[in-house]
């Protein structure tokens, strides 16, 4: 089959949308099927359109179903757009309507869907090939995050626990991701400037965060909303401990009974766990 898909994130991406796309394509590809990827459906014939998030991918989703009233489509919810955006935006609410097919990335994500489209939806858990395998340093005990400065990550969350945390534990925190604006940035300048246990790389290629992944002993996600973390399951190949934010899309891809959580914001909380 022709099989297009469609992500907001542009080639050459680091976001978790862009690995997603391309890892499907790979996974599809493997399986004989003819695949592209790009920012927006351009009309070239496709028997499946796959459209990741709700909002931003709606004029590729509208696109397809007026050029193909009965074809495939099948919207994937991947975090914003199941958390925030199907709420008030008639967009992603008409995205939802006009699927063939719904795909959330944990199972807690169908209880976010109105009930009449959950006859519709499967859930696909991410996935990962990681070849990383974890071998800590000895001496220090590291912690990574991996994820870009933007509010809904709560990017600074680990860094505050970290500044409670007695300056003699022989503890640092090593964070990768690019500030999505200006004021993110100097944030993470003044954290490091306040503790130099605390180290901002910014934005990294993946295989770097992969290579700083396995280098860690443990990583935390703190995001107040997630539609299921490619990290997750990076870090569970790798054999990397999470702790993670008490958020349902955390919860959907790690479990309910997971010891490793802590309150969305509290930093003490994560100050006790680390």
């Amino acid at each position: 089959m022709k099989i297009a898909i469609v992500t907001p994130a542009a080639a050459g991406s680091r976001t978790g949308n862009r690995h997603t796309a391309q890892r499907w394509a790979t996974m599809l590809r493997a399986a004989g099927h003819k695949v592209s990827v790009a920012t927006e459906w351009n009309a070239t014939p496709a028997d499946v359109l796959f459209a990741l998030h709700a909002r931003r991918s709606h004029p590729s989703v509208l696109r397809y179903r007026q050029a193909y009233s009965e074809g495939n489509l099948v919207v994937v919810l991947t975090g914003t757009d199941l958390y925030r955006d199907i709420r008030y935006d008639t967009a992603a609410q008409l995205s939802l309507k006009l699927a063939q097919r719904l795909v959330v990335l944990q199972e807690e994500g169908l209880k976010e869907l109105p009930r009449q489209f959950r006859a519709k939806t499967r859930v696909v858990y991410q996935s990962a090939q990681v070849k990383t395998r974890a071998i800590p340093p000895k001496k220090t005990f590291r912690v990574c995050v991996l994820g870009h400065l933007r509010e809904e990550k709560d990017p600074f969350r680990a860094a505050l626990a970290l500044n409670l945390i007695p300056p003699e534990e022989p503890v640092e925190l090593v964070h990768l991701g690019k500030a999505l604006s200006p004021l993110l940035a100097a944030q993470a300048q003044a954290l490091m400037a306040q503790d130099p246990r605390y180290r901002w790389l910014g934005g990294q290629p993946h295989w770097r965060a992969l290579r700083w992944l396995g280098r860690s002993h443990l990583m935390v996600i703190s995001s107040r909303m997630e539609g299921g973390a490619n990290a997750i399951a990076e870090a569970a190949c790798a054999g990397v401990p999470v702790l993670a934010s008490a958020i349902p899309g955390n919860i959907g891809m790690l479990g309910s009974g997971y010891p490793g959580y802590y309150p969305l914001g509290d930093e003490k909380a994560l100050a006790r766990l680390l």
